[in-house]
């Protein structure tokens, strides 16, 4: 199957406000929010990796109101997201060492049941940090990468659990730096994808990094056809570690990170700043291209030279978390 890549040259979105504080974390159980959703009244988060699953859900004073758990030990648990029926997605996916023989989705129903749907890569391990669902509930994963170019993977199969099932790469999005202040590595750190959500009605689709998000046209709820459209760049500065990304149903657009005391901002009518797409975007020079290869040179050039500079530094792996555990199946 054929992927797309293309240079990702969105100028930041004039019209866009600055992210507005709403409400500050202060329970000591939220430390590494690294992934969010809202249903209109309430928010749900979890934390960076974890020993169990947990979904704390927060009222719009920050507060945690409830937790909802299961035994389940995942590995490292890195995205959130919430299907039309209520099931919260969390995307167990993270490998920062790349080690990992499976990584796994986990359906949370809002009552505590859990099910467990490991996976496969086509193409050796990646480390991911960011899941979108579409309309149908099928989710794309996309990588966390230095060289900004994130592949974009999702199931060949219907899910079965315990699996494993066999992922399919079927794209790449090509990211560029930016001047956005922020993150904890500077330089490359504004194209590692941390994170991703899709509006309440399914029309736009965002991704972000640790400085910026990129908002996505998706008329028709089609996730791989908006992720080749220009997008609107809306910049999250000075976040210390940005990784959570979710819409209201009204389309504002939330974000957060880890960190104690951190709050969740917000941008107000960010789902407006983006038009809506007649037609799908032609693909960059060249046409389609193969999965894991770039539709323009221009997509590398920055990153591939920040890289050479990161690793004449001796620096390329400080932005990775450690992790103590064991490598799990």
């Amino acid at each position: 199957m054929f992927g797309f890549g293309f240079a990702l040259s969105a100028a930041p979105a004039a019209a866009a406000e600055a992210p507005v504080p709403v409400c500050t974390i202060s329970d000591k159980r939220v430390t590494e929010l690294s992934g969010l959703v809202s249903d209109g009244r309430r928010w749900y988060g979890i934390n960076d990796g974890g020993t169990k699953v947990q979904v704390f859900v927060l009222g719009r004073d920050c507060a945690v109101q409830r937790v909802i758990t299961n035994s389940l030990d995942p590995f490292d648990v890195e995205d959130l997201a919430r299907a039309g029926d209520g099931t919260l997605w969390l995307s167990d996916t993270g490998d920062n060492d790349k080690k990992r023989e499976t990584v796994a989705l986990i359906a949370l129903t809002p009552q505590g049941k859990a099910t467990l749907y490991r996976l496969t890569y086509p193409d050796g391990q990646h480390d991911v940090e960011a899941l979108l669902l579409d309309r149908q509930g099928t989710p794309n994963l996309l990588t966390k990468t230095p060289l900004g170019d994130s592949g974009i993977y999702r199931p060949a199969s219907a899910l079965s659990s315990p699996g494993p099932t066999p992922l399919e790469k079927v794209g790449t999005l090509g990211l560029q730096p930016t001047k956005t202040s922020g993150g904890p590595v500077a330089g490359f750190g504004s194209v590692l994808v941390t994170g991703a959500a899709s509006s309440a009605d399914g029309k736009v689709v965002a991704v972000r990094t640790y400085t910026d998000a990129y908002l996505y046209p998706a008329p028709d709820g089609d996730v791989l056809a908006a992720l080749k459209r220009e997008p609107v760049r809306v910049p999250l500065p000075d976040e210390q570690q940005g990784e959570a990304l979710a819409f209201e149903p009204d389309g504002t657009l939330l974000s957060g990170g880890e960190g104690t005391g951190q709050p969740i901002r917000a941008v107000k009518g960010a789902t407006s700043l983006v038009a809506p797409a007649v037609e799908d975007a032609t693909p960059a020079a060249g046409g389609e291209t193969s999965p894991g290869s770039s539709g323009s040179s221009g997509v590398r050039a920055a990153p591939a030279l920040i890289l050479a500079i990161v690793v004449a530094g001796g620096g390329l792996f400080a932005w990775t978390k450690l992790r103590r555990r064991s490598t799990r199946k």
